[in-house]
């Protein structure tokens, strides 16, 4: 039994404070929906009921991922057709997908009470997620912005290359200096050698380090792999697809580092989603041996 499964068969039957991951990146083409997919289907192998919003409001695309065709989408919610739960699916690969709406363009220009309204939704469902991992849109739009706020966790997705750079760079200033977002998570998508990674994090944390007030954690990084490439063609997680491909382990992984990441006392200050799961712990009986 691999050290995934094992987490799987430990989870305690009182559920916790519900982890949320948002997942970003400073411009599109950097792998971040490939990323938040794959990373929602290995941490639900653990046992994690793993829920996975595309919020990307206006380019929606977890769907396509996934070789689902959503009936309704978050579009429904938020002109009051539809409940939240009504437009969950459920995933064959172990996860429930909150569909985005693509083509929208007045999602993707939400307004400040229109995500509130959508962060407050979720307090419907808490019970049945431990995780909920946004996949945002790419950039510093103002649905990133929220996401962020909303979320405990943000990952920063990179690559090798300038723009992703410059751009990752970019949003981080932005999140921190006028949103209090200051801390990062750092993955490396589509590495082409071992080490590249590690080396891409060094020159943001080196830039980021001389100009702002942000904490940066490198949490490895995806090799470029055929077999990801093949796995997006036929619309399954890799994950799922070529559990032994490189990047398949990659991701599992990624997931057993994200599944240990903490998860705060309680509310921060931000809008958060399921800010009634943060601050009901778990209760543990302590029995006084005399």
């Amino acid at each position: 039994m691999d050290s995934i499964q094992s987490i799987g068969l430990q989870r305690a039957a009182n559920p916790g404070p519900v982890q949320v991951i948002a997942v970003t990146g400073g411009k599109g083409g950097v792998g971040k929906t490939s990323v938040s997919v794959n990373l929602a289907t290995a941490l639900a192998s653990t046992g994690r009921r793993v829920m996975l919003l595309d919020g990307d409001l206006g380019l929606a695309n977890v769907d396509v991922f996934l070789g689902l065709s959503p009936r309704y989408t978050m579009a429904h919610v938020l002109n009051g057709e539809r409940t939240l739960e009504e437009i969950i699916l459920e995933s064959p690969h172990g996860i429930q997908v909150v569909p985005g709406a693509s083509g929208v363009a007045e999602l993707a220009n939400l307004s400040a009470a229109g995500h509130l309204g959508l962060v407050q939704a979720f307090s419907a469902i808490s019970s049945r997620v431990d995780t909920l991992i946004v996949d945002t849109s790419a950039g510093i739009a103002h649905s990133v912005v929220q996401f962020t706020q909303a979320a405990q966790h943000v990952l920063l997705v990179v690559c090798d290359e300038p723009a992703s750079m410059t751009d990752a760079y970019a949003l981080a200033k932005v999140l921190s200096r006028n949103h209090g977002v200051n801390k990062f998570q750092v993955v490396a998508n589509m590495a082409r050698a071992p080490g590249e990674g590690a080396g891409l994090f060094e020159k943001l944390q080196k830039v980021t380090s001389r100009f702002l007030d942000v904490t940066l954690e490198y949490v490895g990084e995806i090799p470029e792999d055929p077999y990801l490439r093949r796995s997006i063609r036929e619309q399954r997680p890799v994950v799922s697809a070529f559990p032994a491909s490189p990047a398949s382990r990659a991701f599992k992984k990624l997931a057993l580092k994200a599944d240990k990441w903490p998860v705060p006392e309680g509310p921060r200050g931000n809008l958060e989603f399921f800010v009634e799961r943060l601050v009901r712990r778990p209760q543990v009986r302590l029995e006084v041996v005399k």
